[in-house]
């Protein structure tokens, strides 16, 4: 089989379709041919050596696929540790869910990583309720608009930021109440404009140090912050008297770390829950760009540079040359 073999290459990045076996599963996996992958801010991690694949795992990047079951040939997409940049991945049958029906195969592989991450972050670790308020930053990337639209269908409501103000309507697009650019405005400022004091129930936040002090300041008392990435810097000076005087919850959450036996749960929680909401058209994936896995190296680069709204991925389906 054909897979991608990424490093950086200056500024941008070289991809090469290389060869490899096609996987062998273990137990309790099954072997996926893949139609489609997703690209994640966290391949770019992996690829600059932070973020490297649990023990034991493929060197391969991608998080996430669409594509059909070699046993049966269902429609599938999956959430995968590694190995989703490939033409074949074998995937734990936990993390398997099946392709909504109205959803393209291809366009399949945007939904496991943008909303699974999103749906642990807001619900099961924020525990965002209806008619509550949700603050969601980097709202225009794949998990931000994820974010928006499953806050919007738990029946609460979103203030989404943005640092670039042509991205603004696909926030609003998405769900957002209040969609704010924050390169230009204060987010405190304009949260407190709409909803008042202390008004936000759970705020996503893959930004870190550039943002946990003022999310202190919008958080209801009682309320929880979700960190999930460090955009800006780890390294962060905040105030502990407000995070004690609003009785606050700051967790730091990742999902690739978890077990397969925790995630086959989260999936799971998630098919119940969240995954109608696809059949009925009350959620939809959102596709920036699909790029053939023979330029990849165009979508690394696109998403480095910050240029995409929602997922981009890389179509398998094409022959290489």
């Amino acid at each position: 089989m054909k897979y991608l073999e990424v490093s950086a290459d200056g500024d941008g990045y070289r991809c090469v379709l290389a060869d490899a076996p096609i996987p062998v599963p273990r137990a309790g996996e099954v072997l996926v041919q893949v139609a489609a992958s997703g690209v994640n801010r966290a391949d770019l991690s992996q690829i600059a050596g932070h973020y490297p694949p649990p023990p034991g795992e493929s060197d391969i990047l991608g998080l996430e696929v669409s594509g059909t079951l070699v046993e049966t040939g269902a429609r599938v997409c999956a959430l995968v540790a590694v190995g989703g940049f490939a033409e074949f991945v074998a995937v734990p049958r936990g993390q398997l869910l099946p392709v909504p029906g109205g959803v393209e195969l291809a366009r399949a592989a945007a939904i496991p990583e943008a909303f699974l991450t999103a749906f642990l972050n807001l619900s099961v670790e924020g525990g965002l309720e209806r008619g509550g308020r949700a603050l969601i930053h980097a709202g225009a990337s794949g998990v931000g608009l994820a974010a928006i639209a499953l806050a919007r269908y738990l029946g609460a409501s979103a203030a989404a930021t943005s640092r670039n103000s042509a991205k603004l309507e696909a926030l609003r697009r998405a769900g957002a109440e209040l969609a704010i650019d924050s390169s230009e405005k204060s987010f405190v400022d304009e949260v407190e404009a709409r909803w008042g004091r202390d008004a936000i129930d759970v705020v996503l936040d893959p930004i870190g140090a550039g943002t946990l002090g003022d999310d202190l300041r919008v958080l209801r008392p009682g309320g929880r912050i979700v960190l999930i990435a460090t955009m800006s810097g780890a390294g962060v000076e905040i105030d502990l008297r407000k995070l004690m005087s609003k009785r606050a919850r700051l967790i730091g959450s990742t999902l690739r770390s978890r077990s397969r036996e925790e995630k086959a749960r989260l999936v799971e929680q998630f098919r119940v829950e969240i995954l109608p909401g696809f059949e009925t058209g009350e959620l939809r994936e959102t596709v920036d760009s699909t790029y053939p896995a023979a330029r990849a190296n165009e979508a690394f680069r696109r998403m480095k540079a910050n240029l995409n709204v929602g997922k981009i991925l890389i179509d398998w389906t094409q022959p290489s040359p």
